[in-house]
């Protein structure tokens, strides 16, 4: 089985099978409010303590539509180059369910706000030479999102709580364009970075802002699309990834024995590894889906639509192709960087600072920003089981490193034993060097002085050297930096080192 694009097959007993894969992700707007009230959004807010009376559909109630929440779904369908739809309408997708007060959801199933649009996937954005694939969207429609049951707090109740319960998701649905559970993982992936990037969703799928509803089937390569399965509520790229294999194999199965794939919603056990059946799949007419009636269409004009475009961030893609073509990263490092928007505006933080103190411009300070920051800061953050958000070592603080680094202050050497000094006390790296006396100097008499007592002491090591051994410059060097504690410059230390084995 290949893991490259286009080439991916289960094999089973009787031939080559392909995987259809699609993606319904519902991702929460961020918002303050709600789609339709006034009641906060605030994630582990106590049990139903964020409702208001439209939440719980108390008589009389009318809901009267964020304007916010629908910004932000416009915003999103322009960084997916998705059509905007300027009129669109709410619906009324009806169903009882113990979480959902209304008795029916508000969505959009004829009028969506946003149409069809495109994402760029790459199953190693790290490498330039990977193949590139582009998924099509289908649609993004706004709608409320349900509340939610509580089943293990007593042996024979469920509680409900309402907090959640008419809060903006945008249902992103994708064309069923993928054919493996790479492209799958590649696909939420990216389009998490963009969500974050846009701001329309934190995408922390741990806390439930963002999850997958994975359509499923499988044919033999080129034929019409088999039936499809929809496993709900997925919330990890990857379980997302192992729910398309292991749903994939089942249908095989199922298939190669004989047997029909049912139309139908299943849930995933990741402690199992198995999908499960949940209920036969619904149609639409299932829903009696209709027009609400309490909400008039929305119709967006030119100024709200200009201010949603004048309001986007620069873009992964395009952050990418900047960070290599003007700064001169290489295409793993700029990758690494822009996969994440946190990690990005640190970098950029950094090099804006290490531009102004040294007086430089962006693209001489950016590779040496670029290393420093996902070699050094990155392996210290590991160490210490901390996110970059909560770095001991702000923007400015590594910016200040770098330039006493690169200005001759510090040698490289001394810059990482300045830097753990700092994750150590939070001192600025200025006033580390300056009261521990860690200057590097490039005194020729104090180096010259030191050198010719270096080589004294290895009679044996300058004989060889003499003799042709040239290799064992290196060892004069590094004996010369440990004499003077690092604080020589290597330079000025090379320079002298050549006179003096000469």
């Amino acid at each position: 089985m290949s893991e490259s694009m286009s080439s991916y097959r289960i094999h089973g007993d009787t031939g080559e099978w392909e995987v259809v894969v699609g993606l319904e992700v519902h991702a929460q707007v961020t918002s303050n409010a709600k789609l339709f009230s006034g009641a906060a959004t605030a994630f582990g807010a106590e049990p139903n303590s964020q409702v208001s009376l439209i939440d719980a559909a108390m008589p009389g109630m009318l809901p009267v539509p964020n304007r916010e929440c629908i910004r932000q779904a416009v915003r999103t369908g322009m960084a997916l180059g998705a059509v905007i739809n300027k009129w669109s309408r709410f619906d009324r997708k009806n169903y009882f369910y113990a979480d959902l007060p209304q008795g029916y959801q508000i969505s959009q199933l004829y009028h969506p706000l946003v149409g069809e649009g495109t994402l760029e996937i790459s199953l190693d954005e790290k490498d330039p030479e990977a193949e590139v694939k582009t998924i099509g969207i289908e649609r993004i429609h706004v709608e409320q999102d349900a509340g939610k049951l509580m089943h293990d707090q007593h042996p024979t109740r469920s509680y409900v709580d309402l907090n959640r319960a008419g809060v903006a998701l945008m249902e992103i649905v994708s064309k069923p364009d993928m054919r493996s559970p790479q492209e799958a993982g590649a696909y939420l992936a990216k389009l998490r970075s963009i969500l974050r990037y846009v701001g329309s969703c934190d995408g922390n799928m741990d806390q439930g802002s963002m999850r997958a509803d994975v359509n499923v089937s499988v044919r033999r390569p080129g034929a019409e699309f088999g039936t499809r399965t929809e496993t709900k509520n997925v919330n990890s790229v990857r379980f997302v990834m192992q729910t398309v294999e292991t749903e994939a194999r089942r249908q095989v199965e199922v298939l190669e024995a004989g047997g029909r794939i049912v139309q139908e919603t299943r849930l995933f056990d990741p402690d199992r590894g198995e999908t499960r059946p949940m209920r036969s799949k619904e149609d639409a007419q299932d829903y009696r889906y209709f027009p609400d009636p309490d909400l008039l269409p929305l119709q967006l004009d030119e100024a709200f639509l200009a201010e949603c475009e004048a309001s986007l961030p620069e873009l992964p893609d395009a952050k990418r192709r900047r960070y290599e073509g003007e700064l001169g990263l290489s295409a793993y490092n700029a990758a690494t960087l822009i996969a994440d928007a946190d990690t990005a505006r640190w970098f950029e933080a950094l090099v804006a600072e290490g531009a102004r103190v040294q007086k430089k411009g962006e693209n001489e300070v950016a590779r040496a920003a670029a290393n420093w920051l996902l070699s050094d800061l990155f392996g210290a953050l590991n160490r210490l089981d901390k996110d970059l958000d909560a770095s001991p070592v702000s923007p400015e603080q590594g910016a200040e490193l770098l330039a006493l680094v690169a200005d001759g202050t510090i040698s490289g050497t001394l810059g990482k034993q300045v830097f753990e000094i700092m994750l150590e006390t939070g001192d600025a790296p200025g006033r580390i060097v300056e009261e521990r006396g860690l200057k590097q100097t490039s005194d020729t008499g104090a180096i010259e002085a030191v050198i010719a007592e270096v080589l004294a002491k290895n009679p044996g090591q300058l004989e060889q050297y003499r003799g042709g051994k040239e290799a064992l410059f290196g060892f004069f060097v590094g004996q010369t930096m440990k004499a003077m504690q690092g604080k020589a410059n290597p330079a000025v230390v090379n320079e002298l080192l050549k006179k003096a084995l000469g």
